[in-house]
């Protein structure tokens, strides 16, 4: 499984038409395209941040359909008020608990390590980090690691019930991300928190 993330700085004016629009014209439009197997959208209502990730049955069809994304891609930058920036990555780890609800936020976690360390890093999250949300963090739904094996770059999403459930596991989740850190011997470059408004990823389980 792949998938193409899309980071767009929004207008805050712009949030609820840009919402509006992956929603009702970028979703049924992407459906249309074979191999795309779903899409989410992370909104963080305070900064304008929004990531859009579309989710892929190969890498062959993450390849093929990038001259028909372009012009989704470009109508849903200009919709949002905002230029953006691409990503491609393979799906490395997927858990769900439960289906995410109406609601529900993510706490975003973007990593980095030495390319050679990368297949490690992914065992300690299947291994560790995983069973190690589901068991302690309250209100978990579901998480996701994305990773760039050539980069060693990588992508951890974690999902919860609410905002209050996140808020209430947030030191949990930060000795969790620091343990698994020293484990995988990887360095945390960001972690950001978004509202969880589309969920359609439709990837399976992957452990």
């Amino acid at each position: 499984m792949y998938a193409r993330s899309t980071t767009l700085q929004a207008q805050l004016s712009a949030l609820e038409s840009g919402i509006a629009h992956v929603r009702d014209e970028v979703m049924p439009e992407l459906e249309g395209i074979p191999g795309c197997i779903g899409l989410s959208l992370l909104v963080d209502r305070k900064t304008g941040r929004c990531i859009v990730t579309t989710s892929w049955d190969s890498e062959d069809a993450l390849r093929a359909s990038a001259a028909q994304v372009m012009p989704i891609r470009n109508r849903a930058a200009e919709k949002f008020g905002g230029s953006p920036t691409v990503e491609e990555w393979e799906i490395a780890a997927m858990h769900r608990a439960h289906p995410a609800p109406q609601g529900a936020c993510a706490r975003v976690t973007w990593v980095k390590t030495d390319p050679s360390r990368l297949g490690s890093a992914i065992e300690v999250y299947r291994d560790h980090t995983l069973p190690g949300m589901e068991q302690q963090l309250d209100g978990f739904c579901s998480a996701s690691l994305m990773v760039n094996r050539s980069s060693g770059r990588a992508v951890s999403c974690s999902v919860y019930d609410d905002a209050e459930a996140m808020d209430r596991n947030r030191i949990a989740s930060a000795a969790l991300r620091v343990d698994a850190a020293r484990q995988a011997r990887v360095e945390a470059v960001d972690v950001r928190e978004f509202e969880l408004v589309l969920a359609h990823l439709r990837v399976p389980e992957l452990v």
